[in-house]
């Protein structure tokens, strides 16, 4: 998939990917739709992050969900 133009779709496949390799146990409450597009290099640079890894600590775990949560739009 091609990452480099910012686009909806790529955030819902980045935040999607992100659930998924985090094992998140809450992914209810992290949705592609909760996040800009003006958000994207964030959404973009937790993404690099969390695919060039192997595994997590619960504390690494528990820091990108958090760097998550302030990224999300105000409902």
């Amino acid at each position: 998939m091609d990452l480099i133009q910012p686009s909806e779709t790529n955030i819902a496949y980045m935040v999607e990917q992100i659930k998924t390799k985090l094992k998140v146990v809450t992914a209810a409450s992290i949705k592609p739709e909760h996040f800009g597009i003006e958000r994207y290099e964030d959404i973009r640079d937790i993404y690099d992050l969390i695919m060039s890894k192997k595994a997590f600590s619960i504390s690494e775990i528990e820091a990108l969900c958090a760097e998550l949560k302030q990224l999300k739009e105000p409902v």
